[in-house]
C-alpha cells in the first residue's frame, strides 16, 4: 500500500467513524419501515418518507426521493425490499451537490491561477466557525500552503482572541485590530499583508451574529467590496460553517445566509456523534450549495473536504 492509499484509506476510516450514529440509527428504522415486507408497496413508501424525515433530510429532499421511488414502482411493477438499499445510494449520490473546487485526490488544493485564494467564512455563533477556520488553516499549511488568518469578526472579543490562540497553534500569521474595530478594515489589511508576503491562502471571519438580515447584508457586501479594492475578484469562495447536529436549525440558518450573501460552498460541522447526519442531504439538495468541508470529530485532522460518494458510501455500508 503506497503512501497516498494509507491516507486515503484513513480518511475513509474516519468518515465512517464520524458518520456511525447516523448510519445506527438509519438502518434501524429503515428495517422498522420495511419489516415483514417483501416488496416495496404504498405502505413502505410511507415509511420511508416518515423514516427520511425524522433523519433531518428535509421534507423537500425527502419528497424527491419518495417520487422518484414511486416512478421505479410504478415502471418495474415489482421492487424488492431488498434492493432499497442500493436504489437510496444512488437516488441520494443524485441529488447531493459535489464541489468542482475540491482538489482531484480530496486534498486541500486552491487554484494555482488564484494567490492568494481568499475564503471569506460566514455563520452563527456557536457552530463551530472559529474553530472550521483554525483546522482549514492546519490542513492548507500541511498541504504546503502559505496560510494568512484575518480576524474581522470585532463585534466579540472572544471571536478575535480564539481565532488568535488557533493562529497560534497552527503557526500561522494573524491580522487583527481587535474588538470593534471596523471588520471591513481589517479585510483591506489581510488580503494587502498577504499579497506583500506571497500568501498562498487567505481566511477572513466575519461577524456571526447582528441585529437583522438588512445589517448583515449590509456589512458582509462592504467586507466583500473592500476586499475587491485589493483582489478585483476575491472573495473566491465564501463558506457558511452550518452546525450539523442541529437538524433542521441549519437548514434555516442556510436558508438566511444563502438569501442575503452569495455563499457558494458549505462546511458542515459536528458530524460525529449525532443522528442528524441527513442534514447534509438535504442542504446539498434544497439549495444547489455544495458542502465543501465536513467535521467528524475534534482533532484538526477531522475536518475533510467533503466526497459525496464517499458519504454516500459510509452512510450505506453493510458494515
Amino acid at each position: 500500500m503506497g503512501i497516498l492509499d494509507f491516507f486515503t484509506k484513513d480518511k475513509k476510516e474516519k468518515l465512517d467513524k464520524g458518520l456511525f450514529v447516523t448510519k445506527q440509527s438509519f438502518f434501524s428504522r429503515l428495517a422498522k419501515a420495511v419489516m415483514g415486507k417483501a416488496t416495496v408497496d404504498h405502505e413502505v413508501l410511507a415509511n420511508l418518507e416518515e423514516l427520511l424525515i425524522s433523519a433531518d433530510v428535509g421534507v423537500d429532499t425527502t419528497m424527491k426521493i419518495i417520487e422518484s421511488l414511486k416512478k421505479r414502482v410504478e415502471q418495474q411493477r415489482k421492487v424488492d425490499t431488498s434492493e432499497l438499499n442500493s436504489i437510496l445510494r444512488e437516488e441520494i449520490s443524485a441529488l447531493m451537490i459535489q464541489s468542482n473546487t475540491i482538489g482531484e485526490k480530496g486534498d486541500f488544493s486552491v487554484p494555482s491561477d488564484k494567490k492568494p485564494y481568499v475564503i471569506m467564512v460566514v455563520g452563527v455563533n456557536g457552530v463551530g466557525k472559529t474553530t472550521t477556520i483554525g483546522k482549514l488553516a492546519y490542513q492548507f499549511k500541511k498541504s504546503g500552503k502559505q496560510v494568512m488568518l484575518g480576524a474581522a469578526d470585532t463585534f466579540r472579543a472572544a471571536a478575535v482572541d480564539q481565532l488568535t490562540i488557533w493562529s497560534e497553534r497552527v503557526g500561522v500569521p494573524i491580522v487583527s485590530q481587535g474588538m470593534n474595530a471596523d471588520p471591513a478594515s481589517v479585510a483591506f489589511d489581510t488580503l494587502s499583508s498577504a499579497l506583500t508576503k506571497n500568501i498562498d491562502v487567505v481566511i477572513v471571519d466575519t461577524a456571526g451574529r447582528l441585529h437583522n438580515k438588512v445589517n448583515l447584508m449590509s456589512e458582509l457586501g462592504k467586507i466583500k467590496k473592500v476586499m475587491q479594492k485589493v483582489i478585483p475578484d476575491a472573495p473566491h469562495e465564501v463558506v457558511l460553517v452550518l452546525d450539523g447536529s442541529t437538524g433542521q436549525n441549519a437548514i434555516e440558518q442556510c436558508r438566511q445566509f444563502t438569501a442575503v450573501t452569495d455563499v457558494n460552498a458549505l462546511a458542515i460541522t459536528k458530524l460525529d456523534g449525532t443522528a442528524r447526519g441527513g442534514v447534509v442531504i438535504g442542504i446539498s439538495d434544497q439549495f444547489q450549495v455544495p458542502v465543501k468541508y465536513i467535521g467528524v470529530g475534534e482533532k484538526m485532522e477531522d475536518l475533510q473536504p467533503f466526497n459525496k460518494h464517499e458519504f454516500v458510501d459510509s452512510l450505506f455500508s453493510a458494515e
